[in-house]
């Protein structure tokens, strides 16, 4: 994965219904009874990461025409090309379903990631769908809509030890895995002091740790984890264990779509199209297709 990419992985009030326990659980608690391993978490639901408390007022789409969107071109599974040679993935299907829902025509260009800005602010696109990190270095160069899903981190453990929950209390003197220099690895020292960390230089030595058995856990970014834990590499050897945590602190703030510096009359749309979307169910349809386990 890219330097760009890995920025990346860096979504609003609404989320924090569905997540405060997932946040809660990372704080020290009071002991309690440890839960039964080997049993799985329930499934997960679909994350909200809109508030309907706030529905976007819907602006003047007429001064809309065309919306050229710009992506990656080699980020599965949210942007690749298709067996068809055309642009695929979730960001490209939710582009395509703003602009059904602005009812305006839209185009998809494929670039470099580190190109994406810089194609963005000489006008040879409108808006970056590219899985791009909101941050404050990002900021200054570019307006963001608001996030249409955040990155999260979760704990793997073998299918025997499954928990379904994770508390700080529960991980005392557990071996847990996580890839050294990480902002994961700096969660674990702050947050879970009586765990016994062992450090990996990448993700591949990470998951191959585990399933060795030479850690209990291993803790890291839920998508890709998601991924692997629904792909042929992990053998069905393992599955989450408890649910998700999404302090911004480590995790970031989210991840938005780009639009040049001022252009508030596209940012507003977007943001009224992704909360219709969104409403309408069909974020939700999106979700499910592409994220058949889901990394919240």
């Amino acid at each position: 994965m890219a330097a760009g990419q890995l920025v990346r992985w860096t979504a609003l009030a609404a989320l924090a219904l569905h997540l405060a326990g997932a946040a809660r659980a990372a704080q020290p608690t009071p002991a309690s009874p440890l839960p039964k391993p080997g049993t799985e978490a329930a499934p997960q639901t679909v994350p909200g990461f809109w508030d309907p408390r706030h529905r976007p007022e819907r602006p003047d789409l007429s001064r809309i025409t065309v919306i050229r969107f710009l992506t990656e071109t080699d980020y599965p599974p949210f942007n690749f090309t298709g067996a068809d040679g055309n642009p695929a993935g979730f960001n490209i299907d939710l582009a395509r379903s703003l602009c059904d829902e602005i009812k305006v025509s839209c185009t998809i260009q494929m670039r470099r990631f580190e190109t994406l800005v810089d194609a963005l602010s000489s006008n040879r696109g409108d808006a970056i769908i590219a899985s791009m990190a909101v941050t404050p270095k990002m900021r200054a160069r570019v307006d963001f809509t608001d996030p249409y899903y955040r990155p999260a981190a979760r704990f793997v453990s073998r299918k025997a030890q499954v928990l379904p929950q994770i508390r700080p209390e529960y991980l005392e003197g557990k071996k847990v895995g996580v890839v050294a220099g990480t902002a994961h690895e700096a969660y674990l020292k702050a947050m879970f002091t009586d765990a016994e960390l062992h450090s990996y230089p990448n993700d591949e030595a990470l998951r191959a740790a585990l399933q060795r058995g030479e850690v209990d856990y291993i803790f890291g970014d839920a998508f890709s984890l998601a991924f692997w834990i629904d792909g042929t590499a992990s053998e069905n050897c393992c599955a989450f264990s408890g649910g998700p945590f999404i302090e911004s602190r480590y995790f970031g703030e989210g991840i938005g779509i780009a639009v040049r510096k001022g252009d508030d009359l596209l940012r507003q749309a977007l943001n009224w199209a992704l909360f219709r979307v969104w409403e309408k169910g069909r974020y939700t349809d999106l979700w499910l297709r592409y994220f058949s386990i889901s990394p919240f």
